[in-house]
């Protein structure tokens, strides 16, 4: 018996007799997996490798969650170091160093 078949049951059981909580709730698991198994089915992860498929779509977007860490630390590190040589520089200029340069 598939899922359709034991859904339709389950929901003829309960139209039946009457919806008892444990029908309604061996519903409700039925059509959960039912949808489930159909979304996976549209989305093409319903065959054996897809727990492999899982595995590498999760290591890409790890890859992807580090390179964006890393792009991130290297432009704070260069913005930081043009405030460093801004602040030299004002330095420079306010304490009169740029005659020297004359």
């Amino acid at each position: 018996m598939n899922s359709n078949d034991m859904l339709a049951g389950l929901l003829a059981q309960a139209a039946s007799e009457g919806g008892d909580l444990v029908t309604l709730r061996a519903v409700v698991e039925e059509a959960a997996e039912l949808g489930a198994r159909r979304m996976l089915a549209r989305i093409g992860l319903d065959d054996a490798t897809a727990p492999q498929d899982v595995g590498e779509l999760r290591e890409l977007l790890q890859a992807w969650r580090d390179a964006k860490a890393s792009a991130r630390r290297t432009v704070m590190g260069w913005v930081m170091r043009g405030m460093l040589a801004l602040l030299l520089l004002g330095l420079t200029v306010r304490c009169g160093a740029t005659e020297l340069l004359r």
